[in-house]
């Protein structure tokens, strides 16, 4: 679904206005399904490296960790887009989100070199910083070496995304991510265990299939959205400035995000090849059900950041209650349905030799969904305001706390880790709820005006 490039007004109002629930879901929908398919690519990878032993498991844990902490950094790159398209459709300003999509674009291009450049040689010391060592760091660095490759790939791809789900094309990123994965569970099968004349390449080929297939969906989502918009006739250095500030606040929040993961898996590591599979296990199923959470959240950035931009500030705060409200209730579907599944889980991510620490673990993630789900509805009506500098103090106030504790008492067991990752999410939802309801702090967006602005 998509809505014209025009300022709200009577003759154009936002289905949204007399049918909430409805827009919602039909805007949500196909996001959800495009969260699910971009995280099946880890889940899958789990599934078949799995088949492959503790070790070559607990590698792709690695593996997989130092790349998405390093590329999470740069998701200012979707999330600012996201936002400034959106306000800027909700102004009527069509040569602005013209701009917006071709710096950022850009941008993404640049820093995918940047980390492929970088990253190559500092491989072999991020996977020793993970804990990794033996044969796990030798398949660690083989796995990460080659997924440098496809960087400026996923950067131009969330760049893309964010472009199209501001103008709240939520089904274009869908067919995206479907196409990548379904390339990526092909390529899988064939280089992993080989297949005809292409010889069995283990964990290798794992990463070398990721890469193709990432690169596939960056070149359509890149194409699909110069062909809506056109090509920029000219960059303003302002816009460009605008584009950065918003994401040194978010480069700073995603990287506190990212250590406090980082730390955990590496707590996890630590306490040995058992504990680092099942947490691989979990963190995978914990990413693929918090993206899934993220549906309603970046719908509601979509939707917020359009009504903030026509000025219609009440309208933006009825979407917030709605989002919460949607956000809750599947968290707690998703709880009671991790529950019922734990026994699927394990036959299909956990060696037998991890069984063991995996179950008290899994069931505390399963209890932090519904709360998780608030975390990040709330983080997407926030960035639809524009407010990432309030985001960004709450990620350091809650990894500043989490890492403390983590260190104090989360090394013994992998239970303990997730007890500490629990109390994480708590803090983040706390501070996301209490800065829409009442509205603490300073210029809180959202807060209740005084009188009317719509």
């Amino acid at each position: 679904m998509t809505y014209p490039l025009l300022p709200l007004t009577e003759a154009t109002a936002h289905p949204f206005t007399h049918a909430p629930h409805r827009t919602l879901v039909t805007l949500a929908f196909p996001v959800l399904l495009s969260l699910i398919a971009e995280p099946l690519t880890g889940l899958v990878d789990t599934a078949f490296v799995s088949r492959l032993g503790a070790t070559s498991l607990g590698a792709l844990g690695v593996g997989t960790m130092v790349l998405s902490s390093v590329i999470w950094i740069f998701n200012f790159l979707g999330i600012g887009t996201q936002t400034e398209v959106g306000q800027s459709i909700g102004g009527g300003d069509r040569d602005r989100t013209r701009r917006v999509n071709g710096l950022a674009l850009t941008l993404s291009g640049l820093f995918g070199l940047m980390l492929l450049v970088v990253g190559l040689p500092a491989t072999s010391l991020l996977a020793t910083l993970m804990g990794a060592t033996g044969d796990m760091h030798a398949d660690a660095v083989t796995y990460i070496q080659i997924r440098w490759f496809g960087a400026p790939a996923v950067l131009i791809t969330v760049a893309a995304f964010g472009t199209l789900r501001g103008l709240q094309d939520m089904r274009v990123p869908l067919w995206i991510a479907v196409g990548v994965n379904v390339a990526n569970i092909a390529l899988d099968a064939a280089l992993i265990f080989g297949v005809g004349p292409v010889p069995a390449l283990g964990v290798a080929g794992a990463a070398l299939a990721t890469v193709i297939s990432q690169w596939l969906g960056a070149v359509c989502a890149g194409g699909l959205v110069f062909a809506r918009l056109g090509r920029p006739d000219r960059f303003r250095f302002a816009e460009a400035g605008r584009l950065l500030r918003v994401g040194s606040d978010l480069f700073v929040r995603t990287g506190m995000l990212t250590l406090f993961l980082l730390l955990a898996a590496r707590a996890a590591t630590r306490i040995g090849a058992e504990s680092a599979a099942a947490h691989q296990a979990i963190r995978q199923f914990w990413i693929f059900t918090a993206l899934f959470l993220d549906a309603f959240g970046i719908t509601g950035q979509s939707l917020v950041a359009y009504f903030m931009g026509a000025g219609s500030r009440n309208t933006a705060r009825r979407v917030a209650g709605v989002v919460c409200a949607w956000s809750v209730g599947v968290g707690v579907a998703l709880a009671l349905a991790m529950w019922l599944g734990q026994g699927v889980v394990i036959r299909l991510l956990v060696p037998a030799s991890a069984v063991a620490v995996f179950i008290p673990a899994w069931l505390i993630s399963a209890l932090s969904q519904p709360i998780n789900a608030l975390s990040f509805a709330t983080d997407g009506l926030h960035w639809g305001t524009g407010d990432f500098r309030f985001l960004r103090n709450v990620m350091l106030l809650s990894t500043g706390v989490g890492a403390a504790v983590l260190f104090l008492f989360g090394s013994e067991t992998l239970t303990a880790v997730w007890v500490v990752t629990f109390g994480w999410i708590i803090l983040r939802a706390t501070f996301g709820v209490l800065r829409i309801w009442p509205g603490i702090g300073a210029h809180a967006p959202l807060r209740k005006p005084a009188r009317s602005s719509a």
